[in-house]
């Protein structure tokens, strides 16, 4: 028999013998969990719970840059850490829901991990039910006896690695799993230690591989959120696999990257929407405010127009005052 208790709907069930044991009541999404596979229980709160900080703007940002389009093949890289594995299941639920026709593989390359990453790798994967295909390339081993910096030369050939399996594989995109808090620290980075104000879109055109784009569809999504999620569901996820991690080669010092979050986690403090705002101003740079800037490799100067009395590669007219004020 089911009642309802304002908006809560209750189980009740009547069983026969001692008093005590009458009248238990189960709450519905109690029994609701006892039916479904841990698989399900992640693809609904995915849907369900974290559907403002997840699914949301999972799709808001594939409709903004219009990042899938019909016919589109897709290798969905998945490295084994969280982003990657969030990115997989994103992108399974609309595979499995949309109207767009496209087709998508979830793509593991093991770059040399140990036997113990390769596993949790897999285990996860049957955990979450995606479908990997896993394929090998030794990158550790090159990158280990590298006099160059291995970080640095590891993630260029990945890149290279995933392009070209992804290729072979009929694909015409990759999507990788840099979400809106990668965007915002590597602007900040860029600024502060490269003094050059850059950013990171939203799907590129490769250059060594013709006919390939890689996507983002995680580039709204803040980490916080995704780091809930993975706390929700009580996933476990690879750190870093780096072999340099194991060996402890690479120093113990805090990384640029970590510098930057925490600058950007103590300036939240009294400004809670400051990534919000960072991110809001990359949609909308006003370049006729700079006096220089950077196109196709090629530097530009507001001088190059300023006293023109024709337009030139941007408007000035009005700006002057509108920003002086």
């Amino acid at each position: 028999m089911s009642l309802q208790k304002g908006s809560a709907s209750l189980i009740i069930l009547r069983v026969p013998g001692n008093a005590r044991t009458a009248g238990l009541i189960f709450s519905e999404e109690s029994v609701l969990k006892r039916e479904l596979t841990p698989a399900q229980l992640i693809e609904r709160s995915i849907i369900k719970k974290y559907r403002k900080e997840l699914w949301a703007p999972f799709m808001t940002a594939v409709t903004r840059y219009n990042l899938i389009e019909p016919g589109d093949r897709i290798a969905v890289c998945v490295s084994g850490g969280k982003d990657s594995f969030l990115l997989a299941k994103l992108m399974q639920e609309l595979h499995r829901h949309t109207k767009v026709p496209f087709e998508v593989i979830f793509l593991v390359m093991d770059p040399g991990y140990a036997p113990a990453n390769r596993e949790m790798i897999e285990k996860n994967a049957a955990l979450m039910e995606i479908p990997i295909t896993i394929f090998e390339s030794g990158i550790f081993d090159v990158t280990y006896n590298t006099d160059r910096t291995p970080c640095y030369l590891c993630a260029k050939m990945r890149r290279g690695y995933l392009y070209d399996q992804a290729k072979k594989l009929g694909c015409n995109k990759i999507a990788l799993g840099h979400h809106m808090s990668d965007v915002i620290e590597t602007t900040v980075m860029a600024m502060f230690n490269s003094s050059k104000l850059e950013a990171m879109i939203p799907k590129i055109h490769s250059l060594n591989f013709e006919g390939m784009e890689l996507i983002r569809p995680l580039y709204c999504i803040l980490e916080e959120d995704i780091l809930s999620w993975v706390r929700y569901n009580d996933l476990h996820f690879l750190q870093c696999a780096c072999r340099y991690t194991e060996t402890g080669y690479i120093a113990s010092g805090r990384s640029k990257r970590q510098e930057t979050k925490d600058l950007i986690r103590e300036l939240k403090k009294t400004n809670p929407l400051i990534e919000q705002s960072i991110f809001n101003a990359l949609h909308s740079v006003r370049i006729e405010t700079f006096p220089g800037y950077k196109l196709n490799g090629e530097m530009h100067s507001f001088l190059d127009w300023y006293d023109s009395k024709e337009d030139g590669p941007i408007r000035l007219d009005g700006a002057r005052e509108e920003t002086e004020e």
